[in-house]
């Protein structure tokens, strides 16, 4: 009797692929070659060479560990890495309790403008870390408008970093949480009212628990952030001097690279343990939503709602306070004996080739990262995701893509120092020039924008793949005509972020820059050490104008370009 057993177009297909022609095959393998290549050039090879330079000294000769033994007999420098660890924990503390508190506001509460809120709390996403200390200045600074508030103490030191990182963290703190707290079972809450639980009972054994491993990689996140941060300390530390200080005062200051190398493999440390622990954790992580689970319903509950409604609106006085008093600074003509409005900060062409020209090379730097970026970041993750030639190669590559994920901007910038500044290396060249610029900046921001191409590719059948295969139809044409419009709307996003993280990028490039491609961020930075806050505010100002109209765009082109080539979603 005939088999008359229906089967899927899916399984079909793949009876139907063939070896994968030589030619074709080969080449895939080149292009996995060259994407190897271009992860091991930007981002291994040179954290190698910062390695070997913490066990060099000056003259290039091994001492092994002289360096940080060194080091830990300087008691000011060990002083520093108290003192990171004090800002870092105490930041992560006050930012995880707001962000939480935020989250759950906008997730599980039955609160009006819960989108508005949201969008106020992404905000500092679009600003270089330094703006929160310009802005700090302004409000707590020694002719501060609210300096009494501090009762008598300093906002040049512990303080004022702790308020610069709750702001420039915040953002990340919440989206991940945000995430955490959507995933939930109706059902899960309607047992434990049944069973008379009290409204904290439920909150501490149901809402608490399902939400704890993003709780945990919030938590690391933000500790890593602030950790390694360099804007905030630089512009509001003062005397008290934190790590990623260290290395800049080392370098820039007293061209003492070695313990430049060695303070760097410090901020190195606490980032890769946090990373590791974070993938430990999410090993863990079991799913909330199974097929039968109950979407969360938000009920209606007055005093809950209320106090959630007041923590919103704090948080979002908060942020816009800040970024407010930033854009308020820059208009001032002379704080704080004249108050009145004008626009001649923004008058940058006024510093010569320190105004308009940094702005115009920040703008060149994250067009050629967006563009640059983007397409060896998807095409990467294709190869990796869809392609089945050499497995070991592919997985090799992606666990490649997740290691820029775990090194600070600081130290990726001081490993680039030395790597592509040595005599020997062909590809000297480029490094003083726009190039290593773009080339430092697409491997800072790596592991996000190949994660999101990688979900993205995931959402896609490789039901495409074989049936091109078993048609002999080149898999670069099914790349071009099929994942590509596809993926738009991911690849947008991989865009964006790559744009807005190049304009707002400080410490990756703090080293790289030259008198030629001195970029707006850092001449941000060099203008508040000259005393000019104002005119720094109305750059600082500037960047998040810029990153606003690229998000604004990328949403226009989105959902244009959704409405063309994503009509096939739609019934």
């Amino acid at each position: 009797m005939a088999d008359a057993t229906v089967q899927s177009p899916s399984l079909q297909a793949q009876r139907l692929v063939r070896p994968v022609a030589g030619a074709e095959e080969w080449a895939q393998r080149l292009l996995i070659l060259l994407l190897g290549t271009w992860l091991l050039v930007t981002v291994l090879v040179p954290l190698s060479v910062l390695f070997r330079k913490a066990a060099e000294n000056a003259q290039g000769q091994f001492i092994g560990l002289a360096n940080f033994a060194a080091y830990f007999r300087d008691p000011a420098l060990v002083q520093s890495i108290y003192n990171t660890l004090t800002v870092a924990l105490i930041s992560t503390f006050i930012t995880i309790l707001l962000a939480f508190g935020f989250a759950y506001a906008i997730t599980r509460s039955a609160i009006p403008f819960r989108s508005f809120f949201r969008s106020i709390a992404l905000v500092p996403l679009l600003a270089p870390s330094l703006l929160p200390g310009l802005a700090l200045v302004y409000l707590f600074g020694n002719q501060g408008i609210l300096k009494s508030w501090l009762f008598g103490h300093s906002v040049y030191g512990p303080i004022g970093i702790v308020m610069g990182e709750v702001f420039f963290a915040l953002p990340h703190a919440v989206m991940i949480i945000v995430t955490a707290l959507s995933a939930a079972d109706q059902r899960l809450y309607e047992a434990a009212e049944s069973l008379r639980a009290k409204p904290s009972r439920i909150f501490w054994t149901v809402t608490l628990p399902g939400c704890r491993y993003g709780l945990v990689s919030a938590t690391f996140v933000v500790f890593t952030l602030v950790f390694t941060d360099f804007g905030v300390p630089k512009v509001i530390g003062g005397q008290y001097n934190v790590l990623a200080t260290d290395v800049y005062r080392q370098v820039i200051g007293q061209f003492n690279f070695q313990m430049g190398a060695v303070v760097g493999l410090l901020l190195l440390a606490p980032a890769i343990l946090s990373f590791a622990v974070d993938r430990l954790v999410q090993r863990k992580q079991v799913a909330l939503l199974s097929a039968r689970a109950v979407p969360y319903q938000v009920t209606r509950r007055p005093r809950i709602d209320a106090a959630c409604l007041i923590l919103c609106v704090l948080v979002s006085i908060f942020v816009l306070s800040i970024l407010g008093m930033a854009v308020f600074g820059s208009l001032i003509k002379f704080w704080p004996y004249n108050l009145s409005l004008t626009l001649s900060k923004y008058n940058l062409g006024a510093l010569g080739t320190v105004g308009w020209g940094a702005l115009w090379n920040s703008l060149i730097m994250a067009s050629l990262v967006a563009l640059v970026g983007t397409i060896i970041v998807f095409c990467g993750a294709y190869l990796v995701e869809k392609t089945k030639t050499w497995p070991w190669a592919r997985s090799a590559v992606h666990f490649g893509a997740m290691i820029p994920l775990a090194v600070p901007g600081l130290v990726l910038g001081l490993a680039y120092i030395f790597f592509f500044n040595a005599p020997g290396n062909p590809l000297n060249v480029i490094y003083g020039t726009m190039a290593i610029l773009v080339v430092n900046t697409v491997g800072h921001f790596y592991t996000v924008c190949h994660l999101t191409a990688v979900t993205a590719l995931k959402q896609v059948d490789n039901e495409f793949e074989a049936v091109s295969a078993s048609l002999k139809v080149p898999f670069y044409k099914t790349f071009w005509r099929v994942t590509v419009p596809v993926c738009l709307p991911a690849i947008l996003d991989i865009a964006a972020y790559y744009f807005i993280n190049a304009m707002t990028t400080v410490s990756a490039v703090i080293f790289l820059y030259s008198s030629d491609t001195k970029l707006l961020s850092i001449a941000a930075i060099n203008t508040d050490d000259a005393g000019n806050t104002a005119i720094a505010c109305a750059m600082g100002t500037i960047i998040v104008m810029v990153s606003a109209t690229a998000r604004v765009v990328q949403l226009i082109a989105s959902r244009k370009l959704h409405a063309r080539t994503q009509a096939w979603r739609n019934r």
